[in-house]
């Protein structure tokens, strides 16, 4: 397990599942939310998103955190290894929901980019991360099922449905 792709809905656990292999590992860990993301939630350009996802992609070994479709085809391929976190829709929701009131509370800025989580943005308003997981949650199940399936001929592809499993695939490294 030289390069991996961590994915899963928001609040699943990617990030942490990360820092936690690259403790083990040594490998780097590269969040695609840095790359994306600037100042006021924009999104960047895609094409500079894609070039930033290549230069971090392109030598050594690295753990990729996120599910960007825009640069699946310069990812996915490279890896050898992915985990997909296909936790219960309840569990994802109660992590999410603890994460967001922290980080809108300590006013926790992400990625370097100046952003930062708000009640108002997360509890009530449209773009809330919170809708967002409730709302992609079984979209992904289903795509993520199906893609898995046909990627496990060319690269370790591992499910982890509960707390338990990640915890067994951790202490089996």
């Amino acid at each position: 397990m030289r390069r991996v792709v961590v994915i899963g809905t928001t609040g699943s656990g990617k990030s942490t599942l990360a820092e936690r292999l690259a403790a083990q590992t040594g490998l780097r860990v590269i969040e695609l939310d840095a790359l994306y993301w600037g100042r006021d939630w924009q999104g960047v350009p895609v094409d500079l998103f894609r070039h930033r996802v290549e230069r971090e992609t392109r030598d050594g070994g690295w753990i990729v955190v996120g599910n960007y479709g825009q640069v699946r085809d310069l990812v996915w391929p490279a890896a050898d290894t992915l985990l997909w976190l296909d936790l219960p829709l309840s569990l994802v929701m109660w992590r999410l929901v603890h994460r967001t009131f922290r980080r809108a509370t300590t006013r926790e800025e992400l990625w370097g980019t100046g952003n930062r989580e708000s009640f108002v943005n997360a509890f009530f308003s449209r773009q809330s991360i919170l809708l967002w997981a409730l709302k992609t949650h079984r979209r992904n199940r289903e795509r993520y099922s199906k893609e898995c399936a046909a990627l496990a001929e060319t690269m370790q592809v591992v499910r982890l449905s509960s707390p338990s499993e990640v915890e067994r695939f951790l202490a089996a490294r």
